[in-house]
């Protein structure tokens, strides 16, 4: 059983009250879910403040309250711990009440507005075909090994993080690998956490809902890199234009991938169609089967990252040639009547528009493009009109619709999208509220050899309205529209 003073190692502390010799059970940032023997964590989130929940927790069982504000009463049988940040003090606490599991594996984390999740994914796959036992955080799902654990947020919090790194070392796993996001960044959720190497992708606009402006959210990801340790690498996209940038700050080796400028993993695309990549990297010419330019540059990512965790760089680029990539990024199905759709996550503007214009590349005979796009509700609203207007610019046909609206009316989530439309894009587009008939009526517009791209959901399973997930597929709704089509 834990000592409280043992959890408190290097926590910024502002003042204490009572004593750090007490056993603890756990720690919770729910006031619900405190018993007996609790430390409870007076947070405050989105939606709530934990200091209006801290008499709750003691009367519940709490043995000591952790928070950034003292309570007007404290009770002589607990112990007040009081911090700078509840945030930070919550992860460096919980890696510490779980014995410090970054420090027992190679811990890997990636941030960028897209390609987290593929490049997360492709290291899990790597290392694990290369005969390492691997953990894996990310949108689609955590991994222990094989097992499979339904993901909740792109990163968990920071109690659950912790419990997740420290299940995967008893299991014995060596590497671990994570998506960071910002939100979890910018709430230190990965506060307190030894990471061996991390990687930045790209960043666009997009969760200015969250981070108010541009600039906040590239200092949202950069502080990732600025924490970093001086026996950690830091891997960046040389070809963004904030790849440096980055990497400015940080005490960690820093390297560099791309296409385009100068790079320590430097590659070239050969041939690019919908069987697959032909690529040079470095002197040597390889084939891989995921599907255009952005993957070009995951594909670089995972490479150089893996080199720099000491693999052999030809049993890499051998292995990285044969798997596959995440779940609803670029998936494509082909009816028997020789129409393909794709279905991919892209939801921010510039991921439509590095899909379709891999499209566009890839299309033969001049078959036409049809898009559905859609926007999440309860989200950046900026990137709305962008979304139409990309969709609009890069595609023959265009439906707008639903995505996951939440609380907000559909019809308007559409007509926001809308006004980004100028009168040639308003000639080409439609607006369908419903997304499986949206979808319907994209496959009913099409004809042999032209593309629907299905965006916006890529691998989730859900649609949620009006606060409530309702059973969604856009892989089912494509499959079950072509088979329709093929009787």
């Amino acid at each position: 059983m834990k000592q409280l003073r043992d959890i408190l190692h290097k926590v910024a502390l502002v003042g204490l009250y009572g004593s750090t010799d007490i056993s603890l059970q756990d720690l919770q940032l729910d006031s619900r879910a405190v018993h007996e023997g609790s430390v409870f964590i007076a947070v405050v989130g989105l939606q709530a403040d934990g200091h209006a929940y801290i008499d709750k927790a003691i009367a519940l069982g709490a043995v000591a309250v952790i928070c950034e504000d003292l309570p007007a009463t404290l009770h002589d049988s607990v112990t007040y711990v009081q911090v700078k940040n509840a945030h930070e003090a919550t992860g460096v606490m919980a890696h510490n009440f779980y014995d410090e599991p970054s420090t027992r594996l190679k811990l890997v984390g990636v941030t960028g507005t897209n390609g987290k999740t593929t490049i997360a994914t492709l290291l899990f796959n790597l290392f694990s075909e290369l005969g390492y036992h691997c953990g894996l955080l990310s949108t689609v799902q955590n991994k222990i090994g094989t097992e499979i654990i339904p993901a909740t947020h792109t990163t968990p919090d920071a109690i659950q993080l912790n419990a997740l790194l420290a299940e995967m070392v008893s299991r014995g796993c060596t590497h671990a690998f994570m998506e960071c996001s910002s939100h979890a960044i910018d709430q230190r959720r990965i506060a307190g956490l030894h990471f061996k190497g991390a990687l930045f992708s790209n960043i666009t606009h997009d969760h200015l809902d969250y981070h108010k402006t541009f600039d906040n959210y590239i200092k949202a990801k950069k502080r990732f890199f600025d924490d970093l340790s001086s026996d950690a690498f830091a891997l960046s996209n040389a070809d963004d234009k904030r790849g440096t940038v980055m990497l400015q700050n940080t005490k960690a080796s820093r390297h560099y991938y791309g296409l385009k400028n100068i790079a320590e993993f430097k590659g070239k695309i050969l041939e690019n169609n919908l069987t697959g990549l032909t690529m040079l990297v470095g002197a040597t010419e390889v084939n891989f089967g995921l599907i255009g330019t952005f993957n070009a540059y995951n594909l670089l990512a995972v490479y150089g990252a893996a080199t720099l965790l000491g693999e052999s760089s030809e049993e890499v680029l051998r292995v990285l040639s044969m798997i596959k990539g995440a779940e609803g990024r670029f998936d494509y199905l082909v009816s028997n009547t020789q129409i393909i759709a794709i279905v991919d996550y892209a939801h921010t503007p510039d991921a439509l528009e590095n899909v379709l214009a891999t499209i566009n590349q890839l299309r033969n005979n001049g078959g036409q493009i049809i898009s559905v796009v859609g926007c999440g509700g309860d989200r950046d609203r900026t990137k709305r009109p962008e979304m139409a207007a990309v969709a609009a610019s890069l595609s023959d046909r265009v439906i707008l619709t639903s995505d996951n609206p939440r609380s907000e009316e559909p019809a308007e989530i559409i007509r926001e999208m809308e006004a980004g439309l100028d009168s040639a894009g308003r000639k080409k587009s439609i607006s369908i509220v419903d997304r499986k008939e949206a979808i319907k009526t994209a496959i009913s517009l099409a004809q042999a050899g032209d593309i629907i791209l299905v965006a916006g959901k890529g691998h989730e399973k859900y649609q949620e309205i009006k606060g409530v997930k309702n059973h969604f597929d856009d892989h089912e709704v494509v499959r079950e529209m072509f088979s329709l089509l093929d009787k």
